[in-house]
């Protein structure tokens, strides 16, 4: 794509997502009429070539969670005005020719020390120049910050060791000065590079660090010491770096006893002594390099048989041609996909290569992928960029094995830099839509690599068969080579569309304020798409008085809820029942035909542990649905309220109900629905902690019992979404099903699906032993509140259970049915276990507990899979997707 961002950007007040990134032919300034666009979350512009400054404009968007503008030709100043975007999650500067100060609140200007949500700031390979004094808060919540490459001036803020959800800090190659301050409580860092600086002082101790992997304090002017004796504690550490840092003494042995160590790089100091290869090395230790210390000797020699770098010490004065004394490089072969099951590929035509899984020819769709912050050194580590081959392969829908990596190796930056092919799974080359899937999911990091690789970027190559060489059309299909320009098109068709919808939802809001005050008055028989007035089965009409009169005119005080599809207010009738009202917002109205489905659908849906529909209301240009009033709050809430103390025979029980409701709708609604938004939040509890299965408004029917699925945008949760319908776009019951195992874990656990960048299904995954009799090795996963159940064969049912259920195959997960069936015999076995029947049935009531007091039971977000941005506590390496409220 080629051109400029006109102007006219800034007339489509209702686009909530823009992404142009990678686009290298897009140049020119980025239009101050962006900031026009007042309901946009997520804009993306890496990769291009945009010049100019960053338009100040751009902190009226706040709504925005995702801000990328990296790899472009930005010039000028950080505008203050960033600091007004409370909702930023991901703030990416990185690699321009950004100048001056990161700004800093004042009385009367912001200032990005104001972001206390933020979880990346990406502001390396820039220009920035300054202190950073007063940018960093304890009440920050971030993540990475990747200051490298600047002109940062003055010492570290000592604030800096106050944010204890730090993950990755580089600060390296900058001129900060002084001593570093106190950061024991960054407990949770994965890598710390302060390499080359002008930091003075004693080497920042780091011995609460125990998982960190990464350390390069290289190139400072620390006080001579001795290497720090804590080191040989770092049991995860896989690389040290300590270059011209002034060490002293002699070498501890131990240290090269750490399990997990790659690589330790310690030349350029005054290191003296004997230096001891003990005889139980590291099995992973790869390099050691004490190049240019004062080492007279080295003893047990034959204990190390890797690269060991000695070059212009003492111990080479007589022995310049020993191996150890010469100047090397590492003798590490990068790792390399095999192909060893393959044959030679000259039988393949120009561009084409083999395809590793099944060794024939095809064009594979080539790009490089650039880690910032990998979590390990080792470019020969076979298990690890195997993982990173299954990951590719199985998230992008490809065939299995159809991933070649190569070229594998840390750059100038010292990031990772990876060559990836992907083979396409049948035939010999890609289509134009599978080109632009697998782009959008790797260039826009929904795509997501093993923890241990971290963020990344993504810059594909030109894709061989679409090329138009030597002014000749490629002898491929002209259908694929008119397909990029069809896709070169796409964007303008976008906006155009994007702005027809915005002028149809104002003309409809306008419409609706002038329809008459008749409920029907739209669903007249005559009308044919709608088919005439609703059909409601134990649901009436409320007329707009009625629920303004029973809200106090929808006061702040009755509000309980708020979100995309507008507030939830409680309120009580004139015949004393209390009820929650949803109220939608202009932009979420549906037409008539829509309402009117959606209210049928929801009055015909009758079971005990699903949230009632009482009524709705279509009058004076509103849509209001009415909900019993459901008093104990949700699930999420009661696990995480101190007054609520929910034992485990007491979650059992709210995991059976909560299936039931949903077997329900699965099984014994007609037609079936499927649910797909199924997460604590939309479980809600009563007085007598009975779950009830909330917001099944969002869902769909099942319409084609053949097919057993129905193609969807996928909508859902970030943590409870099920990753075979979020690749296919085919939703069916077992997409509830995998939500629901997610809710079962958490019932485990007391945690959120992500809690802290960890995943519970992987967590838990990886954690459990059969062998460990007691916790099923969950000890320190399972909620201390039911630490006694784990030793229980219930528990461990439970958990096979729930795994089962986030099978990432769909067809390997139970029925909503069967789980209610193992729930049911699962509390037959516990003490005092009531006997109970299954979905469709009455059942004994639940008995109580006290509660704490839950606020905003009906509060609830949604998700959506075109998106890039992200919040909240999500992982770094967890897909990211656009956050909007319903």
């Amino acid at each position: 794509m080629q051109g400029t961002l006109s102007d006219s950007i800034g007339q489509l007040g209702q686009l909530m997502f823009l992404d142009l990134s990678f686009n290298s032919g897009l140049s020119g300034t980025i239009p101050a009429s962006i900031g026009n666009l007042a309901q946009l979350t997520t804009l993306i512009l890496a990769g291009c070539s945009f010049s100019g400054d960053i338009p100040k404009e751009i902190g009226n968007l706040l709504q925005m969670t995702f801000l990328a503008l990296n790899s472009n030709k930005l010039t000028g100043t950080i505008p203050p005005q960033l600091g007004l975007l409370s909702k930023l999650f991901w703030l990416d500067l990185a690699d321009n020719a950004i100048t001056g100060t990161v700004p800093i609140s004042t009385g009367t200007t912001p200032g990005l020390d104001l972001l206390t949500n933020t979880k990346h700031f990406h502001f390396n390979k820039n220009q920035l120049s300054g202190t950073l004094t007063g940018l960093f808060k304890p009440n920050m919540t971030l993540i990475h910050i990747l200051f490298d490459s600047n002109q940062f001036t003055g010492p570290i803020p000592r604030e800096l060791g106050s944010i204890t959800s730090l993950q990755v800090l580089r600060l390296d190659r900058n001129q900060f000065a002084g001593a570093v301050p106190n950061i024991t409580n960054l407990v949770n860092l994965n890598e710390l590079n302060l390499a080359t600086n002008k930091l003075t002082g004693s080497v920042p101790n780091l011995s609460s660090m125990n998982v960190l992997n990464v350390v390069d304090l290289s190139n400072n002017s620390f006080t001579a010491s001795a290497i720090p004796a804590w080191f040989t504690n770092l049991t995860n550490i896989s690389s040290i770096s300590m270059s011209s840092a002034r060490l002293t003494g002699e070498v501890p042995q131990e240290l090269f006893n750490l399990p997990q160590l790659h690589e330790v790089v310690m030349s350029k100091n005054q290191l003296s002594g004997v230096l001891t290869m003990p005889g139980s090395i590291g099995t992973q230790l790869q390099t050691v390099d004490f190049q240019e210390n004062v080492i007279v000797d080295v003893a047990g020699i034959s204990n190390y048989k890797k690269t060991l770098l000695l070059a212009m010490n003492p111990v080479c004065s007589d022995k310049p041609t020993v191996a150890f004394c010469t100047v090397q490089k590492p003798n590490v072969i990068a790792y390399s996909t095999s192909m060893a099951k393959c044959n030679s590929a000259s039988g393949c035509q120009s561009g084409q290569g083999q395809n590793p899984a099944n060794c024939g020819c095809a064009y594979s769709y080539n790009g490089k992928m650039v880690f910032r912050a990998p979590s390990f050194k080792d470019v020969s580590d076979t298990v690890r960029f195997q993982q990173l081959e299954e990951t590719l392969w199985r998230l992008l829908g490809l065939r299995e094995g159809a991933v070649f990596l190569s070229r594998v190796h840390f750059n100038e930056d010292n990031y990772l830099q990876v060559q990836v092919s992907l083979f396409p799974s049948t035939g010999t080359l890609f289509n134009v839509s599978e080109v632009s899937r697998i782009g959008f999911l790797l260039s826009n990091q929904t795509y997501k690599p093993p923890p241990v690789f971290g963020p990344y970027f993504f810059i594909a190559d030109q894709y061989v068969p679409f090329i138009v060489a030597g002014g000749k059309k490629s002898k491929f299909s002209t259908g694929a080579v008119a397909g990029i320009a069809v896709a070169g098109g796409v964007l303008v068709i976008a906006l155009i569309l994007v702005g027809l919808f915005a002028l149809r939802q104002k003309r409809r809001n306008k419409e609706l304020k002038e329809r008459s005050t008749d409920p029907f008055a739209s669903w007249g028989a005559a009308q044919k798409d709608s088919g005439g007035a609703p059909q409601l089965k134990g649901a009436r009409f409320f007329s707009f008085e009625e629920l303004k009169s029973c809200t106090d005119n929808f006061a702040d005080s009755h509000e309980i809820g708020a979100g995309g599809y507008g507030k939830v207010y409680k309120g009580t009738l004139v015949d004393g029942i209390r009820v929650a009202i949803k109220r939608a917002q202009s932009g979420s109205m549906q037409g008539a035909p829509e309402f009117k489905n959606e209210i049928e659908l929801l009055s015909r849906v009758h079971h005990r542990n699903l949230v009632s529909l009482i009524g709705f209301c279509f009058q004076q240009g509103e849509q209001m649905l009415v909900y019993e009033f459901v008093a104990g709050g949700t699930l999420r809430e009661n696990l995480v309220v101190r007054g609520t103390y929910l034992g485990w025979k007491k979650r059992l029980r709210i995991a059976l109900g909560s299936a039931r409701g949903l077997a329900y709708l699965h099984e014994l609604a007609d037609p079936p629905i499927i649910h797909r938004d199924i997460k604590s939040t939309n479980i809600l509890l009563d007085e007598n902690l009975k779950a009830k299965v909330a917001d099944f408004g969002l869902s769909k029917l099942v319409a084609d019992t053949e097919k057993g699925h129905v193609s969807t945008q996928v909508k859902g949760t970030l943590g409870y979404l099920d990753p075979e319908y979020y690749m296919t776009q085919q939703l069916s019951e077992k997409s509830d099903v995998y939500s629901f195992g997610v809710v079962m874990l958490e019932l485990v656990s007391g945690r959120q699906p992500i809690e802290k960048g960890k995943y519970v299904v992987r967590e838990v995954r990886q954690a459990i032993d059969p062998a460990d009799r007691d916790y099923y090795g969950l000890r320190a996963i399972v909620d201390p509140a039911i630490r006694d159940a784990a030793r229980t064969p219930g528990f461990r049912r439970f958990v096979q259970l729930a795994m089962q259920c986030v099978d990432e195959s769909a067809a390997a997960r139970p029925t909503m049915g069967t789980v209610v069936k193992e729930v049911e015999a699962m509390l037959l076995n516990e003490p005092d276990g009531e006997g109970s029947n299954s979905a469709g049935s009455s059942a004994t009531e639940f008995d109580g507990a006290g509660r704490g007091a839950p606020s905003h039971p009906y509060s609830d977000v949604e998700i959506t899979r075109s998106s890039y941005g992200g919040a909240g506590d999500a992982s770094d390496y967890m897909p990211y997707f656009e956050v909007k409220p319903k």
